[in-house]
């Protein structure tokens, strides 16, 4: 055998990759949006089936496009993740027993911490929900929720958990000019109420999509942190391995009960929330919407700028893949229910298509 016999095999679909991308600008055409980004992962293993961001540029004609088209921002920009977190504050939660699937958390809609009022996203149609369960406050998507369920636990334990959880790492993909997410000091984050008030509903730190594409995959996977990529290895023309890259074991973070548990709770945000514009007949698919304000780099926030995105976990039965979309500043009436939801609910069908997933089951509907 000649060693120019081998072959470079990747993971990514090329059907699905081409799905994704023309759903993707469609609806940054729509929302006239700066730009944006869709990623498949296979949660078992962290193989990338579709790696998409637009707009992009003709790698042949390279010369014909702005040089900040030529990375892969998707790995390489930090932005804040806002409520798409919040399923992975809900596992943290949980793991550590300040809270059960039963807790009760009282939504006065709004809360005060320190001179920060924080409000929910939908208080002034709906103001205060009162005592809500974990569940109501994924598929409501409730800040103040959120902030009382992680004010039980000290800051310094939230802390270490979003260390374990990878955040000020990077996840180890072998492609170039990957970020690893920023996080404030520990002295900060235990000194500030604030800090853990707003990490509860994912503000005040930054990661990149592909950082949180590996950590929804914890949750979907039993709880282990498996190692994003997108090379399979060297083949020869008869489909022999002669080379695969050696990874990282994946790394266990939560129990599997905790994630199951969590993954369920997602269900009912597709089914009864904010994520009803994923749904798909027949499918269990579990969810997560997320609206966040976009950080300047001066400090503070543009008042309006924001990026929206959806995260799925598809099927809930036996999670396979995690799909998140990302789109950066749609303009008019845009939050992650009505722009991202629907746009991961157009990659998913592409991908039960192409993979031939079967429906959950015939009682389902």
């Amino acid at each position: 055998m000649h060693l120019d016999d081998l072959r470079l095999q990747i993971t990514i679909d090329s059907r699905l990759q081409r799905a994704a991308r023309s759903a993707l600008k469609e609806t940054i055409k729509k929302f006239n949006a700066e730009r944006g980004s869709i990623l498949v992962m296979n949660v078992n293993n962290g193989s990338l089936l579709a790696l998409v961001c637009e707009p992009t540029y003709n790698p042949n004609q390279y010369s014909k496009f702005d040089v900040s088209l030529f990375k892969n921002w998707a790995l390489s920009d930090l932005y804040e993740p806002g409520s798409t977190f919040k399923p992975l504050n809900v596992a943290i939660a949980l793991e550590t027993g300040i809270i059960t699937a039963q807790s009760l958390f009282n939504d006065t809609g709004k809360i005060q911490i320190g001179e920060w009022p924080i409000l929910n996203h939908d208080y002034k149609s709906v103001g205060a929900r009162g005592m809500i369960n974990p569940t109501k406050i994924l598929q409501h998507s409730s800040n103040v929720g959120m902030v009382r369920m992680m004010r039980k636990m000290k800051p310094e334990v939230y802390y270490d958990w979003l260390e374990k959880l990878g955040l000020k790492q990077k996840v180890g993909i072998e492609l170039p000019a990957e970020t690893a997410g920023q996080l404030k000091s520990k002295y900060k984050f235990k000194v500030s109420p604030i800090e853990p008030a707003t990490a509860s509903f994912g503000q005040g730190f930054s990661l990149t999509p592909i950082q949180l594409t590996q950590m929804v995959g914890a949750l979907a996977n039993g709880g282990k942190l498996v190692t994003p990529h997108v090379v399979r290895g060297l083949f020869d023309t008869k489909g022999n391995p002669h080379w695969q890259p050696r990874r990282p074991a994946p790394r266990r973070v939560f129990s599997p009960n905790t994630t199951r548990t969590v993954v369920e709770m997602m269900e009912t945000v597709v089914t009864d929330g904010s994520g009803k514009a994923s749904r798909i007949p027949g499918y269990r698919i579990g969810g997560k919407t997320g609206t966040a304000q976009k950080a300047s780099p001066n400090g503070g926030y543009y008042s309006d700028a924001k990026i929206t995105s959806f995260v799925g976990i598809l099927p809930v039965e036996s999670p396979r893949y995690v799909i998140l979309a990302v789109v950066d500043e749609p303009q008019g009436n845009a939050f992650g229910s009505n722009v991202a939801a629907p746009l991961v609910k157009s990659v998913i069908e592409a991908l039960i298509t192409i993979e031939r997933i079967p429906p959950s089951s015939q009682n389902f509907r």
